[in-house]
């Protein structure tokens, strides 16, 4: 398999923008704190005074060290599962396939993890390092039991038709088929997944590459395949 472009720097910037932060907020907490706390813990003991107000303020600021912490574990895990499907595809897929990551489109707040073209057609990838119980129901998730807000069966099924779209603008592509489908891929190897009547198709990345080389190898030529790349990484 080729890569035409690195692994996404949209995860790889948010996980090291929070780390920062965390790193911020506990230098700030471990000053204030230090200023403070002894005072009001073992001295005072009144939070109403100035050096009160300080140990409250060095609280906050611990606080917002760990939401920043957690933040950066989400980006960096998301990270850290981009990187195993490009490490998997190159291992499982021959040169007639091309990967593009992180393929950003205008208007968008984040990317398209990943887009897998070849002679069976043009792939895209959302991809989530989940563990844990995921359950399924339609476009409706549960992690653990709790809802997700932001259906991943959505999103994936919104960033494939922007891709739709943009082939299908291609001067030298409108009158011509283009098979493009949407993966949800589930990259933690200690993920249990419950699917009950899923609307796109949803694997564990251990059968992704399986699953792309079961389906008809006739739908793209070399030719097309290289004006969809063009295509794309014109946006």
């Amino acid at each position: 398999m080729r890569k035409i472009s690195e692994n996404s720097h949209y995860l790889r910037n948010q996980s090291w923008k929070y780390l920062g932060w965390t790193v911020v907020f506990l230098l700030l907490f471990v000053i204030l704190f230090g200023l403070t706390g002894y005072t009001v813990l073992f001295k005072t003991r009144n939070i109403g005074g100035r050096e009160g107000i300080g140990f409250v303020g060095a609280l906050i600021l611990l606080a917002s060290s760990w939401f920043y912490q957690r933040k950066y574990h989400i980006y960096k895990g998301g990270w850290q599962g981009e990187k195993t499907v490009v490490n998997t595809l190159t291992k499982n897929l021959g040169n007639e396939y091309y990967l593009i990551n992180g393929a950003y489109i205008r208007g968008d707040r984040g990317d398209v993890d990943h887009i897998l073209l070849g002679p069976s057609g043009v792939y895209v990838l959302e991809t989530k390092n989940w563990r844990g119980k995921i359950t399924c129901y339609g476009d409706q998730w549960l992690r653990s039991g709790k809802k997700i807000k932001n259906s991943p069966s959505l999103q994936i099924k919104r960033n494939t038709q922007k891709i739709i779209h943009l082939v299908g603008n291609a001067p030298t592509l409108r009158d011509i088929h283009i098979w493009v489908e949407g993966l949800l891929v589930f990259t933690n190897p200690n993920t249990d997944l419950n699917i009950n009547n899923p609307t796109v198709t949803t694997l564990k990345l251990a059968k992704l590459s399986e699953y792309i080389k079961k389906q008809p190898n006739n739908r793209l030529t070399k030719e097309q395949i290289q004006q969809i790349i063009k295509q794309i990484q014109n946006i």
